[in-house]
């Protein structure tokens, strides 16, 4: 598995920091604050109500304020990164972007805070004082040993998580890929001989977690610029380190590492060599985890060892031990169950939890993250990729789970598989309706036809499909190709169904049926034979229109209208209604579906009003009300033109319709449609809340916006997904990733419900 190594200038890294806005964090209120009343409510005189009960039982501000989710991120600069004490303000940029890696990586909110004074009281005072304000508190970049006081005072002091992450996120990362190292080389952690270059902040705490998951004390042996801590030394010496010294005649880093099973290193460049690489026991573990240079590189340890198994701290080599991958769901885990602090028990269940995860198939996200390769679990792979989006969901239940049984949490969480649930959705805004589709998929278990299934990634995503119970699916391919990429997937042969269409049995049924339909169209039936032979959009179409499948996901190497067609030769809209294309938007916490995406180039006034009719009963299927608006450059008339006269007719039908079902309105603008205060100024609306389908007047109105969306905001776009056609059918884009094509097969076995 090759990385490719980022590469940017100074002025691209200041240009980033600086533009459009300076910095990388601001605020955004969670309340509407558009009327007199929201400002009343918010702040005087309605405030007064949770400020008196809260005055009254100070617990209540978890209830009534943010605190339960917001963690400050505080330093006083005196070890910023590899450059040392360079004071609070040059901290800043640092803990602005921890403050970013909270919300991006587990939706925590997160402010940095700056403390200018490098007297260890001073800095205890200050943060104590404030540190009610906080649900927790992540102490970053202070210089030891003032880091190992500073931690444990407040710890003591405050009824909250305090978390130095120098030291212990490092050190959890590190345990996992311990773990995994172990396990791959057939070690247990009981039997390890490790050496450690560095007694800093994180050399110690890497140490004293070792330990606590079963590495013998005796086994460690912790080397900084004097040499090995041991028993009886007494220059350089503090309480610190003093807990770890041991009975050794090894006196050199060198000597430590000689026959150890393990190194790891927090110190610096250079510090080791390959001589003492060589010396090392068979398959040694190394750790070489000095930023932003190894103590050794990768590339020198291989030129002597063959056998070892790598780690650093940087993004550019394999095993990553990035302290991403702990800090945000160690607080989002400790959040959720409001911890009193963070033990060790909670610490080592987030490292063996980490280990666990890397073990699993990798999904897309993190292939894309390694431009393409697609990394598994061994060597080259012992620690999770911080892009793997099941972190969120897979870390903090082993966390919370471990606060209530050591006894640490106020509010124990019931149900366990509700709470993962819940974290998935906040990393994923599409996950709560994904849920669903899946619940019910799980229910129905439909045949699933996956027609270009000699693809790499169309046999990927219907394994994945299988395996999480989401339905039966069924490639259409030659068996040879299929099962050759089964192989090299390491996918059990056997384990999915493959139908060969020149070959099937049901080849002369199927040419009949669709002779019977296409023959007054200018199709002989050596025509027809060969669409049911050579096209698996066409054979797929025949297995739904016959009954031997329930739906269809196709697209991945055809492009949509050609996709389309090969289906509409077999298949018929349902009756009355029209074939449309739908995305589903999903952005701050609002769903918005807009239609037609992908069918419909120039709909006129009938049309339109079919469209609104088929996506109103989609969106209904979905789980939803649908308020349909139909868009356009005017609202109510104004200006008047030939497109928005298209507009008024399909709602002027609409109107005639006596069985219509669901609100609607237009022509109106988007910024009518979506306002919920749009009334106030058109009474006459028939919208009794902002409209959650937009009808577009044409398809390339459609893709513009839905693109947009997705591109200037943080939308999660879901489609296009189709409907009215008399059997689900579903097209993904060309190229479209493993996780894209399990959706929609998903959707596709909801939709047979639906229709």
């Amino acid at each position: 598995m090759t990385m490719q190594r980022p590469s940017f200038t100074d002025q691209e890294a200041l240009d980033f920091h600086s533009q459009p806005t300076a910095g990388k964090i601001s605020m955004v209120p969670t309340k509407p604050m558009g009327t007199q009343r929201d400002l009343s409510l918010a702040y005087s005189p309605g405030v007064a109500i949770p400020v008196l009960a809260i005055a009254e039982n100070a617990d209540r501000a978890y209830d009534y304020t943010s605190k339960g989710n917001l963690v400050a991120v505080i330093s006083n600069g005196t070890a910023i990164l590899g450059l040392g004490n360079l004071g609070p303000m040059a901290s800043k940029p640092v803990m602005e972007g921890k403050s970013v890696l909270f919300k991006r990586f587990a939706d925590i909110d997160s402010f940095d805070v700056e403390v200018d004074t490098t007297d260890v009281e001073d800095f205890i005072r200050t943060v104590r004082n404030i540190g009610a304000t906080w649900g927790g508190i992540n102490l970053e970049d202070i210089s030891s040993p003032a880091c190992f006081i500073i931690e444990s005072r407040l710890r003591d002091e405050l009824d909250i998580p305090v978390f130095h992450d120098d030291q212990h996120g490092t050190a959890i990362i590190a345990a996992a890929g311990l773990i995994n190292a172990c396990h791959i080389t057939g070690r247990e952690l009981k039997d390890v001989k490790v050496a450690v270059s560095g007694a800093g902040a994180a050399g110690l705490s890497v140490a004293g977690l070792i330990r606590h998951l079963g590495v013998k004390r005796e086994n460690i042996l912790i080397c900084d610029t004097g040499g090995v801590v041991y028993e009886g030394r007494t220059e350089k010496m503090d309480q610190f380190k003093s807990a770890f010294a041991v009975k050794t005649a090894k006196r050199t880093l060198a000597e430590a590492m000689d026959g150890a099973d393990v190194f790891l290193g927090l110190s610096v460049k250079g510090a080791v060599t390959k001589e003492m690489v060589k010396s090392m026991a068979k398959d040694p573990i190394i750790f070489a985890m000095a930023n932003p240079d190894p103590e050794i590189t990768p590339e020198e340890i291989k030129s002597v060892r063959s056998d070892a198994i790598i780690a650093t701290g940087r993004s550019d080599y394999p095993n990553q031990v990035n302290n991403v991958l702990g800090f945000p769901y160690i607080f989002r885990g400790a959040l959720d169950v409001r911890a009193r602090g963070i033990n060790e028990e909670m610490k080592v269940a987030c490292a063996r939890a980490l280990a666990e995860l890397a073990r699993e198939d990798v999904p897309d996200e993190v292939a894309a993250a390694y431009h393409g390769a697609r990394p598994s679990f061994g060597r080259e792979y012992i620690i999770p990729s911080p892009f793997d989006p099941r972190l969120i969901s897979f870390i903090p239940p082993f966390v919370a789970q471990a606060a209530m049984d050591t006894g640490v949490a106020r509010k124990p969480i019931a149900d366990m598989d509700a709470y993962r649930r819940s974290l998935v959705r906040r990393a994923d805004p599409s996950a709560a309706f994904l849920q669903g589709v899946q619940a019910r998929a799980r229910e129905t278990q439909r045949r699933i036809v996956f027609a270009e299934g000699e693809e790499p990634a169309v046999v990927r995503a219907a394994f994945s499909f299988k395996n999480q119970g989401l339905g039966h699916p069924i490639l259409i391919g030659r068996e040879a190709q299929v099962e050759r990429a089964m192989e090299q997937m390491g996918i059990p042969l056997g384990s999915l169904d493959i139908i060969n269409a020149r070959l099937s049995d049901k080849n002369p049924i199927y040419v009949d049926m669709l002779y019977a339909r296409l023959q007054r169209q200018g199709y002989l039936k050596r025509d027809v034979q060969r669409l049911v032979n050579q096209d698996r959009n066409i054979f797929g179409s025949c297995m739904l229109k016959n009954g031997d499948a329930d739906g269809m996901v196709t697209g991945v190497t055809r492009n949509y209208d050609a996709a389309l067609k090969d289906a509409m030769l077999v298949l018929d809209p349902i009756g009355g209604q029209a074939v449309i294309g739908m995305s589903m938007v999903i952005n701050l916490g609002k769903t918005i579906f807009i239609a037609d995406t992908s069918v419909h180039e120039l709909p006129d006034g009938p049309t339109l009003a079919n469209i609104a009719l088929e996506a109103a009963r989609a969106v209904r299927g979905l789980g939803f009300t649908p308020r349909v608006a139909f868009l356009s450059y005017s609202t109510f008339g104004n200006p008047m033109g030939e497109r928005g006269d298209r507009v008024r007719e399909a709602v002027a039908l609409l109107d005639q319709c006596t069985d219509v079902d669901f609100e609607y309105e237009g022509d109106v603008n988007a910024d009518v449609a979506m306002n919920p205060h749009h009334r106030l100024i058109y009474p006459f609306s028939r919208l009794s809340g902002p409209a959650n389908v937009l009808v577009m007047p044409a398809i390339h109105s459609a893709s513009i916006a839905t693109n947009l969306l997705e591109a200037m905001s943080r939308a999660t776009v879901i489609g296009p997904m189709l409907f009215g056609l008399e059997k689900p059918v579903q097209i993904a884009s060309l190229g479209a990733t493993v996780g894209d094509i399990v959706d929609l097969a998903t959707i596709a076995a909801y939709d047979t419900d639906r229709v």
